[in-house]
């Protein structure tokens, strides 16, 4: 069966199913989010027009505008003028292992990329200096970048290394535990402190979002085996694209 029928079999059924005292919209919007949670249309995939929505369906064009427009703020699904709405691709981090940005990425099957913003060898705020141990007159190597994922903006991320294990930015291409490595300090363990947030203009204009629009920040030091702090670092994920996973035991 053709997947567009698929999806409309679904959303018949949803809507029929959950006939309770939401608005028409609301339960639209809530079945195409269903569809996508269940894999019923993939990520990535573009959904059929408003057109085809309200005549499959029954119900009238406004509402399902409206229901899009739900999604859209929801930042599940991303709308151009003259285009069909298309599902936002979602990506999951593991908050259980010490994995660098990259490796993790390709591990799921997506492909790395950056936009520096700033590269530079400079004393430590008061903050990093008190993360990494270090004092006010050490030098820092600090690292400032947008981690996209097939392209797409994902994260900022500011990372502090002193210099001593760390001489340059420049040294670091994709990977800063690769570079890190290389240098002789690879992180063997990390703590982390995760926070929510909303997006600045700065932010929104960087992840090509919209201000107040959900963060989950994480706040992440790491260490070399010496038990030396080797890298503080905050990132700033977009609510829009990122699921954050943890493995639980009894």
């Amino acid at each position: 069966m053709p997947v567009e029928a698929v999806l409309f079999d679904f959303l018949k059924n949803f809507l029929r199913l959950n006939g309770d005292a939401k608005p028409i919209y609301r339960r639209l919007s809530d079945g195409l989010h269903e569809a996508v949670a269940s894999g019923v249309i993939s990520q990535s995939a573009r959904l059929p027009s408003e057109r085809m929505l309200s005549a499959r369906l029954g119900i009238s064009r406004v509402t399902v505008r409206r229901a899009l427009d739900e999604l859209t703020s929801g930042g599940l699904v991303r709308r151009s003028q003259g285009a069909r709405a298309v599902v936002v691709p979602r990506l999951e981090k593991a908050l259980s292992a010490l994995r660098g940005f990259s490796d993790e990425l390709r591990a799921r099957g997506v492909e790395p990329g950056q936009r520096w913003i700033s590269r530079r060898t400079i004393n430590p705020t008061p903050v990093e200096a008190l993360a990494l141990g270090l004092s006010p007159a050490d030098s820092i190597v600090r690292l400032v970048r947008v981690r996209l994922a097939d392209g797409t903006p994902i994260a900022i991320e500011r990372a502090a290394v002193p210099s001593d294990f760390l001489p340059s930015g420049d040294l670091v291409d994709t990977s800063l535990y690769q570079a890190l490595t290389q240098c002789g300090a690879p992180p063997v363990r990390g703590v982390q402190r995760i926070r929510a947030g909303l997006m600045s203009k700065i932010d929104a204009d960087l992840l090509e979002s919209t201000p107040g629009a959900a963060l989950l920040i994480i706040e992440r030091r790491c260490f070399v085996a010496d038990g030396r702090a080797v890298e503080f670092a905050e990132t700033r994920y977009s609510g829009e694209r990122y699921d954050f996973l943890t493995e639980l035991g009894i």
